[in-house]
């Protein structure tokens, strides 16, 4: 038979075949790949970037630099860690900073003056504390005793207050940067099932807000679906709503909370925990998540990793608050905020 009259003959039989039959001669099934690995390293650089250009176009209309202070209690080591990394990513993007270092032993009125004088003191924009303070000061005293226009950790009750009611405010950085790798990595929230693992203050009920609230108010959300876990969610309950979340955001302080048999095909898995382990192979420390990375970066779709994950975002999110503050975005009548801060 000719060439023509053999190709006849095969697209005859093929058309003569189901279209099961033809998926099984020429389906070749794909091998899966790894989840994308969220660098938050390179977002964080983006974002500085963003921040250096706003300051120095602020800078060049005649403005002053914003300027950082930041209030250190105590010698824990992590503590001044992160701080140095605050002060470090300020000079970066152009601000200026100081850090104001105090004994632990500090009263909390000595350390109430302090704010108060920083409160008054124009050249400062933008104030933080750093947290955990010593057992014997009251943490939402002195959140409460920042301004809120100067609260670079939006931790004030008037800034807690305008986020949960969608409108503009300083966000707190760590759940902000969650809400930045989400938006900028493109990854959908609206309509969305979404698992919140933890419901601290500062950074699970926040990260909660921001993802569940309305799209289209002045501090738009993320219109998600959010279910919130925490210490007493049973495990099997936890299990229940991470397998059918679309997105799970694990910052509880546990680790290894979440594994793979948890998530479902394709997930995108936020990692805000910070645990310190020690490492069996080397006997040295080391830093890791609340989430099995090597395990469930097989099934997920998106995963961040612990370092280099949320933490960098967190510093960048406050050089963007510290630039808001200089700014005056937030302009709060002082005396609502006394009566705010006093109720």
């Amino acid at each position: 038979a000719s060439i023509i009259d053999r190709t006849l003959s095969v697209v005859t039989l093929v058309l003569q075949t189901s279209q099961s039959s033809w998926f099984q001669c020429f389906y070749v099934p794909t091998v899966r790949q790894e989840a994308v690995v969220i660098s938050g390293k390179k977002l964080a650089r983006q974002i500085r970037e963003e921040a250096r250009a706003d300051v120095e176009k602020w800078v060049l209309a005649g403005n002053r630099r914003p300027h950082l202070s930041v209030i250190l209690v105590g010698e824990n080591p992590a503590s001044h860690s992160y701080v140095l990394n605050k002060t470090r990513a300020a000079a970066d993007v152009g601000i200026s900073s100081e850090t104001i270092l105090k004994h632990s032993d500090i009263s909390e009125e000595e350390l109430l003056d302090l704010i108060d004088k920083l409160n008054t003191d124009h050249r400062v924009d933008g104030l933080l504390v750093q947290l955990p303070l010593p057992d014997h000061i009251d943490e939402r005293t002195i959140c409460n005793a920042v301004s809120p226009t100067k609260d670079v950790d939006g931790f004030h009750v008037v800034n807690v207050g305008r986020m949960c009611l969608d409108q503009s405010a300083m966000l707190p950085a760590t759940p902000w940067g969650v809400w930045e790798i989400i938006k900028r990595t493109g990854i959908p929230t609206l309509g969305k099932n979404v698992v919140v693992a933890g419901r601290s203050k500062n950074v699970g009920m926040p990260i909660a807000m921001l993802l569940h609230t309305d799209g289209r108010h002045e501090r738009p959300g993320g219109d998600a679906t959010v279910t919130i876990s925490h210490r007493y969610t049973p495990k099997e309950q936890l299990c229940h709503h991470t397998k059918i979340a679309d997105i799970i955001v694990a910052a509880a302080g546990i680790p290894n909370l979440i594994t793979a048999d948890m998530i479902k095909e394709g997930a995108a898995v936020i990692d805000v925990g910070i645990n310190r382990v020690q490492d069996p192979a080397t006997g040295k420390s080391r830093l890791i998540g609340d989430v099995d990375f090597e395990g469930v970066r097989q099934k997920a779709g998106f995963i961040t990793p612990v370092p280099g994950g949320v933490g960098p975002m967190t510093v960048a999110m406050l050089m963007k608050n510290t630039i808001k503050a200089a700014k005056n975005v937030l302009l709060y009548p002082p005396e609502r905020v006394r009566m705010a801060a006093a109720s």
